[in-house]
């Protein structure tokens, strides 16, 4: 039994789809006893609506557990089904925000690599293009400020690889603050005891996405900022 945890934040809920702001060292799903937004969702509707069994929620995509921000998760598997396909086949629009150490040049523009997965690792690497394993990675970037040597960029992603905007900012001489796995040496958020539970300058901005049940209903929600990022000392588009 999961002792109680804190409620989810919820931006919007619209028929099956609820609109979550994930907050940094949390994970998206775990198992049984293990603290997840997942878990918290589920805790949260069964004493909201009073569901005398279990509460099925569906889970479309993940936010890495260091990152923050916009999540949508589902009440019936009809609609985790259609949503999912959304998203494997691209059709989800996701902006993120990021503060990277360094200025990027040329300030805007496209990274496209080929990456994979490591076998058995919480972590990805880059590869060459005929490596079996290989994954394309397409991002796109635009330089919004430069500030203290540090970049706040705004990023379209393009495809949805594990790690993929970690990966290829660190590739690129640009590791995102406070992710120490991807050769950051810069502290980013509340620095736990527990360092899984620590934070990166990753936050998924935005989403949007067909409304999987609702006709013809398009769903745009974004996510304010944690409060952290006021040390940044960047000044950030109003939340």
């Amino acid at each position: 039994m999961n002792p109680k945890l804190p409620p989810p934040e919820i931006l919007l809920e619209q028929g099956a789809c609820i609109i979550l702001n994930k907050p940094g060292g949390v994970l998206t799903q775990a198992p049984p006893g293990i603290d997840s937004i997942e878990t918290r969702l589920k805790q949260y509707l069964k004493t909201r609506d009073e569901k005398p069994g279990k509460v099925y929620v569906g889970v479309p995509h993940r936010l890495d557990r260091p990152v923050s921000g916009v999540m949508v998760m589902v009440k019936n598997v009809r609609a985790a089904q259609r949503l999912s396909a959304q998203f494997r086949n691209r059709t989800v629009g996701k902006t993120y925000w990021a503060v990277v150490e360094g200025a990027i040049t040329p300030p805007d523009g496209t990274w496209r690599d080929w990456m994979r997965k490591i076998p058995d690792e919480a972590r990805s690497e880059m590869v060459t293009a005929s490596h079996p394993d290989a994954q394309e990675a397409v991002l796109h970037y635009r330089t919004q400020a430069v500030v203290n040597g540090r970049s706040w960029i705004e990023i379209q992603l393009e495809t949805g690889r594990t790690h993929q905007i970690r990966l290829q900012a660190s590739d690129h001489g640009h590791p995102i603050l406070g992710d120490e796995l991807y050769g950051s040496e810069t502290e980013f958020g509340p620095q736990t005891f527990d360092t899984r539970k620590r934070w990166i300058a990753l936050h998924a901005r935005s989403l949007n996405f067909d409304h999987p049940i609702i006709k013809n209903e398009r769903v745009s929600e974004s996510a304010p900022l944690p409060s952290y990022w006021e040390c940044l000392d960047i000044q950030f588009e109003p939340n």
